[in-house]
């Protein structure tokens, strides 16, 4: 059969050739920038012994202490979290180790408890530690 120059003949098949470029390009992409992605966190090591053993004094370092109502002590003296960042500067000029202690109660909020950790890294920290707060045992 002889097509006339007026009459064409219309590819019905689909290009899928464009498609699977543009998806090799994404997964290459994903695949070089998923490792970066994960390297921006903080780095919690969980000690193994039973007993906090340091080698520093604990007046050494700077503590805060967060309640479950979201009361803020740092250092034993009640904070506001308006006033932490300038009292926490203060602190860690006196620390030598620029160690943060961070002692939360076990119904605390995890955000409360990141949020103070950036605080403390923002203003100086050097070290972080994320400790539990002891129940009294009868």
């Amino acid at each position: 059969m002889k097509i006339s120059p007026h009459e064409t003949e219309y590819i019905s098949a689909p290009n899928i050739t464009p498609l699977v470029d543009v998806s090799l390009i994404l997964v290459i992409i994903f695949m070089v920038t998923a490792p970066m992605l994960m390297q921006a966190g903080i780095r919690v090591l969980e000690s193994k012994t039973g007993v906090a053993v340091g080698k520093h004094a604990a007046a050494e370092n700077v503590c805060i202490n967060l309640k479950t109502n979201r009361e803020l002590t740092l250092d034993g003296k009640r904070v506001e979290w308006k006033t932490l960042p300038g009292e926490l500067r203060k602190a860690l000029k006196k620390s030598k180790d620029k160690l943060v202690a961070i002692t939360a109660e076990e119904d605390n909020m995890v955000d409360d408890v990141v949020r103070l950790l950036d605080i403390s890294r923002q203003n100086g920290a050097r070290k972080l530690a994320i400790m539990k707060e002891q129940r009294n045992k009868i």
